[in-house]
């Protein structure tokens, strides 16, 4: 089985060192590229040819709703939002890049201890599964 192309955009340092340390774990993903924020992102997808997207949304430069608006504009791709600003009280963010054209959303956890990885892994791996399998159509820019 060819491994799942995953690109990963956060400008945190911790929480990508977390979420590539998860995803290098599953040998059903390959981790092809990294960026901390939209823009970088948005120059990486052409080169490494990703076929799932997780994004942060609170970036510098362009922010993760903005990159969703690009990316499913030029080169619509399934997006998986991780971020803290989708928590269940979130409602208008999750509206927001659910309208803007992500797939689905996930909250950061707030703490990984070791069982919190393997859940966090767990969660994760299966979104990525689901979202590879999808169909998405592009979205004019608004």
């Amino acid at each position: 089985m060819t491994p799942i192309k995953v690109l990963l955009v956060d400008d945190s340092p911790v929480a990508m060192s977390i979420f590539r340390k998860v995803l290098d774990s599953a040998p059903e993903v390959q981790v092809v590229g990294t960026a901390q924020d939209g823009a970088e992102a948005l120059n990486l997808i052409p080169r490494v040819q990703p076929q799932v997207i997780c994004t942060d949304l609170k970036m510098p430069k362009m922010d993760g709703l903005e990159f969703i608006k690009h990316v499913m504009a030029k080169s619509p791709l399934p997006i998986l939002v991780l971020s803290d600003a989708v928590q269940k009280q979130d409602i208008d963010n999750v509206f927001q890049v659910l309208q803007a054209g992500a797939v689905d959303v996930m909250p950061k956890p707030a703490s990984v201890s070791t069982a919190d990885q393997e859940e966090l892994k767990r969660q994760l791996i299966t979104k990525i599964r689901v979202l590879a399998s999808k169909q998405v159509s592009a979205k004019p820019l608004t």
